[in-house]
């Protein structure tokens, strides 16, 4: 039985029974980042309240002050029963025991099951689920289909037939780019595009504790990202998530393999210029999809009594249950849509077009964590985010010279980790 499997099992544990019960003794406080989804749960308070005896309340940061504050918080006082996590930090917060394992305390009848696979694997560390997704996804092949139909290019389902497409689709004279690629530095930048590549060829970041990144999968991985940058837009070397979907959005890109919620962008008329041309398909072979979710945890200290635990796991299941699912598709809330009984359903279809639910189902088979699952993965992966940077840019050419380097800086993080 897979990780997954036997934590989706646990579930089982609790059952329904508990739904009856209003296992709540206080309002809950939620530390969250603006979600539209969870502004919407704002109008439910009262069916919340009915359900589990008590009601919540959710305080918003911007990503960045409620990461420092989550840590804050989680790792002294424990005010918030609930916090909200993302695939970077629950390495961190699992390992320091600051949030709880959720299988236990999520209700069966809420069917964890049921979110999409990719989202699963990324809300799994070590073994155990520890959250459940409120936004997430893979990749994405996002593609111009009149412009590949005029070329007279099948939809590449191959990296070799994606690269060779770029090349004859790459049309600067008349404002059209193969592709855009994100380089600007970063974990969650140009690692974060480069990553699907390393991990498609094979690469793997750590067995135990040393590193064996510096390898042939990383050069084959770097020299085509950089292959494919002599066609992709301007602005996109030292550009991230908004310089690349943004040039796709105004129409100046080919095709690109992207996060899921570039499809969502693309049919909406307040930012997109190619509604009607556009298609999906999973990522080319060998690519895998860069996996990453962000959803709702059980704070540790907050939630000190079985009681309290079970009334934070009935709170995130249904904040992120089936029926908010549906209420956020009628929104027209793409990016905050997980679980594969929506994303397949006849309203989905409508709304979207089947081809992106076939894609969206295709592409969380091939999602993958491509990142290394551990406390200092943003360190090492932001020192990579420099030197891969600044070979996209040109001021450095050896690639395996800045391999070596990234080696030599995580056998110093694993060491400082030792002592």
């Amino acid at each position: 039985m897979t990780g997954c499997a036997m934590v989706l099992a646990a579930l089982a544990a609790w059952g329904g029974a508990a739904q009856a019960q209003q296992v709540c003794k206080e309002d809950l406080r939620v530390l969250s980042q603006p979600r539209d989804g969870l502004t919407l749960l704002e109008k439910y308070k009262d069916e919340f309240k009915a359900l589990a005896g008590a009601s919540f309340n959710i305080d918003n940061l911007n990503e960045n002050d409620r990461r420092t504050k989550t840590r804050a918080d989680a790792s002294t006082v424990g005010k918030y029963h609930v916090y909200y996590v993302d695939e970077a930090n629950v390495p961190l917060f699992a390992q320091s025991k600051w949030i709880v394992p959720l299988a236990k305390y999520y209700p069966a009848d809420y069917d964890y099951a049921d979110f999409d696979p990719g989202r699963q694997k990324v809300a799994t560390f070590d073994g155990q689920l520890w959250f459940a997704p409120l936004t997430g996804g893979g990749d994405l092949l996002v593609y111009r289909k009149d412009l590949l139909e005029k070329a007279g290019i099948k939809p590449p389902t191959t990296l070799d037939e994606f690269v060779a497409a770029a090349k004859k689709l790459n049309d600067p004279a008349n404002g059209v780019y193969g592709v855009a690629l994100r380089g600007q530095r970063g974990s969650g930048a140009n690692v974060w595009r480069w990553m699907p590549f390393f991990r498609g060829y094979g690469g793997q970041w750590f067995e135990g504790d040393k590193p064996v990144f510096d390898s042939a999968a990383a050069v084959k991985a770097t020299q085509t990202y950089l292959e494919l940058f002599k066609y992709s837009a301007p602005g996109t070397k030292t550009g991230g998530w908004d310089e690349s979907t943004g040039a796709f959005l105004a129409g100046k890109v080919a095709m690109l393999v992207e996060s899921t919620p570039l499809a969502g962008n693309a049919l909406d008329p307040k930012m997109s210029t190619v509604i009607g041309k556009v298609a999906y398909l999973p990522p080319p072979t060998p690519l895998t999809g860069g996996g990453y979710g962000h959803g709702l945890a059980i704070g540790a200290k907050a939630n000190k009594t079985e009681e309290a635990k079970k009334c934070a796991g009935l709170f995130v299941a249904w904040a992120t249950s089936k029926k908010q699912e549906q209420r956020r598709l009628a929104e027209g809330q793409f990016g905050e849509l997980n679980r594969t009984s929506v994303l397949s359903s006849p309203e989905f279809a409508k709304r979207y077009g089947a081809d992106l639910g076939k894609a969206l189902a295709d592409t969380g088979k091939v999602t993958a964590v491509n990142f290394w699952q551990d406390p200092a993965w943003p360190d090492l992966g932001d020192r990579w985010g420099i030197i891969l940077e600044e070979l996209i840019t040109g001021s450095r050419t050896d690639i395996k010279a800045g391999l070596d380097e990234l080696d030599g800086y995580a056998k110093q993080l694993v060491a400082r980790r030792k002592k």
